[in-house]
């Protein structure tokens, strides 16, 4: 069996649970698969680091001494704002020498300051996402994704998306079994893919300054089969549809169209997710009307058909009644 080295790099201000999720994930492997890897911690001269939330780690080793890992996982925390230009300097000298770098949260501002992001696609948290952009331009910022791979690089969004991208990588070097059994022995689920949004519509979109059009996002969100044509909903708001499709964007950040396009897909993926409804039953209360429509928009978004999409992430069985769509949806 082939043991895989991975080490996690620690630094003053780190956030712990960027630590602890993957370690959990990586050291969970090793006791399904004994040997499979090993994993180390290290800061800069081998001594201890506090964390944003006051816990002192107390590392394995230095980075001087710590060799090229299979993976180098590098976690975030308020530590990313002002990094030590010593570490920086190590990543952008020895993190080419690791098979699979991966960063957690804001870990993803460090490699990009080490120059590892430049001309890749990555993510980080959302709230950092503009951040990131705006500092380095270097970088295809993705926000939306709660992890992306691009190439031997690995970048992911907050805390729980480090675990869904560990159990990837353990997925990937050991099997889906694997990865499985470390998931229910940390309570969560194996079933997040990368490209799954890091927060609903709701969260992602800003909301309407003014009461008509709040109420116009809450209706679309309650009834996803409705007409939801520009001039049914500027209707509904007591505007014209030209004033009400300029209001919406200006305020929601997103045209009309595009909102009801989300809100149906996330609709008809908790439908897919959570109840045992047909494809031809769930594509008619999402507002699609034929399941070809649902299929297309489920292929040009997820990059997956429902059935497909279904297979991968159902959590419920087979025969299990329908939720209402308003308890299903709102979660």
């Amino acid at each position: 069996m082939e043991q895989r080295d991975v080490l996690v790099v620690l630094f003053e201000g780190v956030q712990s649970l960027d630590v602890t999720g993957p370690v959990e994930v990586f050291t969970g492997a090793s006791r399904c698969v004994p040997g499979s890897y090993r994993v180390r911690t290290a800061t800069l001269d081998g001594g201890p680091v506090r964390t944003s939330s006051d816990l002192t780690l107390a590392p394995d080793l230095s980075l001087a001494d710590a060799g090229a890992p299979d993976i180098l996982l590098m976690p975030g925390g308020r530590g990313t704002r002002a990094p030590d230009p010593r570490l920086v300097a190590w990543l952008r000298e020895h993190a080419p020498h690791a098979r699979r770098k991966v960063s957690v949260c804001t870990g993803a501002f460090l490699f990009a300051a080490a120059g590892l992001l430049d001309g890749r696609r990555a993510t980080t948290h959302w709230t950092r996402c503009a951040a990131l952009a705006e500092n380095f331009p270097a970088v295809r910022v993705d926000p939306d994704p709660i992890y992306v791979r691009d190439g031997d690089v690995a970048t992911s969004a907050g805390v729980t998306a480090g675990i869904d991208l560990a159990l990837a990588l353990v997925e990937e070097d050991l099997g889906r079994d694997t990865a499985l059994a470390v998931a229910r022995h940390l309570v969560v689920f194996l079933r997040r893919p990368g490209n799954q949004r890091q927060f609903s519509v709701q969260l992602a979109a800003q909301t309407a300054e003014r009461r008509p059009l709040r109420d116009v996002q809450q209706w679309i969100t309650e009834n996803p089969a409705a007409d939801l044509s520009v001039e049914a909903l500027a209707q509904r708001a007591s505007l014209s549809p030209r004033h009400f499709a300029r209001a919406f964007r200006a305020e929601v950040g997103m045209t009309p169209g595009r909102y009801v396009d989300r809100v149906r897909i996330e609709a008809a993926r908790r439908l897919l997710e959570d109840t045992a409804d047909g494809v031809e039953e769930i594509s008619r209360r999402c507002g699609y009307g034929t399941p070809e429509s649902m299929r297309r928009a489920f292929v040009r978004t997820l990059g997956a058909a429902p059935a497909e999409y279904r297979r991968r992430f159902r959590t419920v069985p087979v025969g299990l009644p329908s939720a209402p769509l308003a308890s299903t949806y709102r979660r």
